[in-house]
């Protein structure tokens, strides 16, 4: 596939990747979904096994990883972790009905090629942080890749369909103005992951980054920090704003999306407080992306969207069904940046 730089290392967080090796993955992306869409055969991890552990629902996730490793020549396997024993971390196993994750990774190395997981959220009691220790747990004692399928800190998948949607779309990065703006949802249990992810991401390969969200929906600091690092390095730029019509001005890509408030669960809180994160959720249900909002950006601009989203309430029916909407393009992308992800990294 390549020179093998990237074989065997983990895929956690966009950060552990430098720009030339995430634009050499969305290259390779684009030549598979190329070879996809004209029927080609690529089968460049036959005989290969991604075990997959699923601590979370998903659609587009499970299915493209699924799908991904079907047309590479591989096998997935879905692993639920209430019908194994489920990982845990040491001091916090449960006779009878867990095994430590030291164990179940060096067991899972013996016999496939790659470890993807999928954790955060409720099965870590809204602990922000802790699925992501779980995962570089897991990668400490793998000796096959691991692949983040999305943990409380990141989704670092997502933020490669992102990027590649966008290079699509817009024909490359230089000058174009992404606004990652929170929207109003009627649910509180959204994680940081997808915006944390979307910023890093888009700064790495030198977008104008916008950030935008209500006072009290800030993101974590570290990231936040990164991202303007990544900005800098990359020529592009990052800002953060507390209007939603300001920040819609001008762009070139608008990605409004719900995500929960850290100030209200542990450690920033002694415990979660979602009645808390509801009332100042309510305060904020301005904050949708309707036609209007959408006029204030430049003329075409396209509207994204990781899905699933909350319609009426995140977006309107017209903005996410409309001409200028590329989530679709975005879904599809998962498969793309994944398959490409496998078959650099697990070659």
């Amino acid at each position: 596939m390549q020179d093998g730089r990237l074989r065997g290392r983990d895929f956690i967080t966009i950060l552990d990747y430098t720009r030339e090796e995430v634009e050499g993955i969305l290259d390779v992306a684009a030549d598979l979904k190329q070879k996809f869409h004209k029927g080609q055969p690529h089968k460049y991890l036959e005989g290969r096994t991604l075990f997959m552990i699923f601590f979370n629902q998903s659609l587009r996730t499970r299915n493209s990883f699924e799908a991904g490793m079907t047309q590479l020549g591989g096998h997935a396997h879905y692993l639920d972790p209430k019908k194994i024993y489920t990982p845990a971390l040491e001091g916090e196993e449960v006779a009878y009905s867990t095994e430590r994750i030291s164990d179940v990774a060096r067991t899972l190395s013996r016999m496939g090629h790659g470890i993807a997981i999928r954790m955060y959220g409720e099965p870590v009691e809204w602990v922000y942080g802790k699925a992501n220790r779980v995962l570089r747990e897991f990668a400490q004692w793998s000796d096959i890749p691991l692949i983040n399928m999305e943990c409380d800190i990141y989704h670092p998948c997502q933020g490669m369909a992102d990027i590649l949607t966008v290079r699509e779309h817009c024909g490359g990065f230089k000058g174009k103005k992404l606004v990652m703006s929170w929207a109003y949802s009627p649910s509180v249990e959204k994680p940081l992951s997808v915006p944390h992810s979307a910023i890093i991401a888009a700064a790495t390969v030198g977008c104008d980054v916008v950030l935008a969200h209500p006072k009290g929906l800030e993101l974590a600091d570290d990231v936040l920090d990164a991202t303007r690092k990544r900005a800098k390095e990359a020529g592009g730029s990052f800002e953060i704003v507390n209007d939603m019509n300001e920040a819609f001005r001008g762009a070139d890509i608008v990605y409004p999306k719900a995500w929960t408030a850290k100030q209200f669960i542990p450690p920033f809180a002694k415990k979660p407080d979602l009645d808390a994160t509801q009332k100042l959720f309510d305060a904020n249900k301005s904050w949708i992306c309707d036609s209007a909002k959408l006029k204030l950006a430049k003329p075409g601009a396209k509207y994204m969207h990781c899905l699933p989203c909350d319609r009426g309430f995140e977006v309107t029916n017209e903005v996410i069904d409309g001409p200028q909407s590329v989530v679709f393009d975005q879904a599809e992308n998962r498969l793309h940046v994944q398959k490409a992800i496998m078959a650099l990294t697990m070659d």
